[in-house]
């Protein structure tokens, strides 16, 4: 399913949150891709895996021809992210920006020689892309997951898109609606990030530069949105207090079994 996260006419912001064709979270899990297109250029921002390709080809025809795409944006180098980097590298002339550490991680996706000047390694401290008249922000969120990890803020409508920061595990028809009631929907999301962010250090470090943006959404790579300055607020001052990763290691987590 499409919804049009930011439309006025020039700039769109779509959001895909059902495109695995599995009907079972136990076969893999929910993950949401994105589209953003202005002035007759497009970027799609962690496009997925091969499960996603075919129907994110048809679904995208709607709001732009997938083979006139500029760029594919990936936040890290996991294969729910970029897995399907190769299908896009041959059906399309885009580049791929994803970050530095993982450039030549990234052609083990490939065929042999497809990668070749089309993948452009993001610096550590991030970058400005110009796509069309506007321009998406790159912006460092290293060890959340990631070690090299990047998340991608649009200028032009406020939206940070965030990677498995904010990420929830749950089935693609919640996956559409917005987070309306913060405490309920922890459950969603606590787990996952005890277990897959590194530490509260980062968590701290990412808090304290993004509340220097102007968010008006927060939309994550798997599960619901966090949509309206409040709830935006909300959730960086959870994340901020957030204990997970090696917080939360003691010796019991380190036996030889």
């Amino acid at each position: 399913m499409a919804s049009e996260l930011f439309n006025n006419g020039k700039h769109i912001c779509v959001k895909f949150s059902d495109l695995s064709d599995t009907d079972s979270s136990d076969e893999a899990v929910q993950s949401n891709q994105f589209l953003i297109v202005n002035d007759g250029h497009g970027a799609l921002i962690d496009p997925g895996g091969n499960m996603t390709y075919s129907a994110l080809v048809m679904g995208m025809g709607k709001y732009f021809h997938f083979r006139k795409l500029d760029y594919i944006l990936a936040s890290h180098q996991d294969p729910d992210i970029v897995a399907s980097i190769n299908k896009w590298l041959v059906g399309t002339e885009c580049k791929v920006l994803a970050p530095a550490i993982w450039e030549r991680f990234l052609p083990h996706f490939c065929s042999v020689g497809n990668t070749k000047n089309r993948i452009i390694g993001i610096p550590d401290r991030g970058v400005n892309i110009t796509l069309g008249s506007a321009t998406i922000k790159a912006i460092p969120a290293h060890f959340l997951h990631s070690e090299g990890n990047f998340q991608f803020y649009d200028v032009t409508s406020k939206i940070l898109f965030s990677g498995d920061l904010g990420a929830s595990l749950v089935h693609h028809d919640l996956a559409v609606e917005p987070v309306t009631d913060f405490d309920a929907h922890l459950p969603t999301m606590l787990p996952f990030h005890r277990r897959y962010m590194t530490s509260n250090k980062a968590c701290r470090l990412w808090a304290a530069m993004v509340r220097n943006l102007e968010i008006e959404s927060i939309v994550p790579q798997h599960g619901r949105s966090f949509v309206g300055k409040a709830m935006v607020n909300q959730f960086i001052d959870w994340v901020d207090n957030l204990q997970c990763g090696i917080d939360l290691m003691t010796q019991e987590n380190y036996c030889v079994p």
